[in-house]
């Protein structure tokens, strides 16, 4: 038991930290220009020398990325409130009982995943100005995915797990 236990417990927390990180790293959009340097764009700002915010971010226009930006972070406080939870069911339930508000907080936290990947993969478009639309995806949008699958496993081992000798 005290196997499956760590195994939960790392599992979360690199869900945790994919979640963070695909928040707050700058390589959600990646541009290579021939001849010139690397563009990274990420929810907040552009960067290649210099970092600039995302132009129009703080518009009506850009409804879209305010989205992805508050789901993700709603994500990421979600996988963590969920963990520490996880943490106080732990010592609290009766043994036969399952850790269900755990599992509805991580539910929860995936679901906000999917969204802000969603979003952002509908509306690429119109988040990047011009000169940076002919870009791919980078590794923090790719992360964002990764932990979508990952919160969802998650959240349906705690559901099935049972507080046992």
């Amino acid at each position: 038991m005290l196997i499956i236990l760590a195994f939960i417990i790392l599992f979360h927390v690199a869900s945790a930290i994919l979640l963070f990180v695909a928040t707050i790293h700058n390589a959600w959009w990646v541009v290579t220009p021939p001849g010139a340097a690397v563009i990274y764009s990420d929810l907040w700002y552009s960067c290649n020398a210099t970092c600039f915010p995302v132009e129009r971010s703080h518009t009506a226009d850009a409804a879209y990325l305010q989205a992805v930006q508050a789901t993700m972070i709603l994500a990421s406080i979600l996988c963590c409130v969920g963990f520490f939870v996880f943490i106080l069911q732990l010592f609290r339930l009766k043994q036969g009982e399952r850790f269900v508000f755990t599992a509805i907080i991580q539910l929860l936290a995936s679901l906000c995943v999917m969204i802000a990947a969603s979003i952002y993969t509908a509306q690429r478009d119109t988040f990047h100005v011009d000169s940076i639309k002919s870009g791919s995806y980078g590794a923090s949008y790719i992360l964002a995915w990764v932990s979508f699958p990952m919160t969802l496993i998650s959240g349906l081992m705690y559901l099935v797990l049972r507080k046992r000798k």
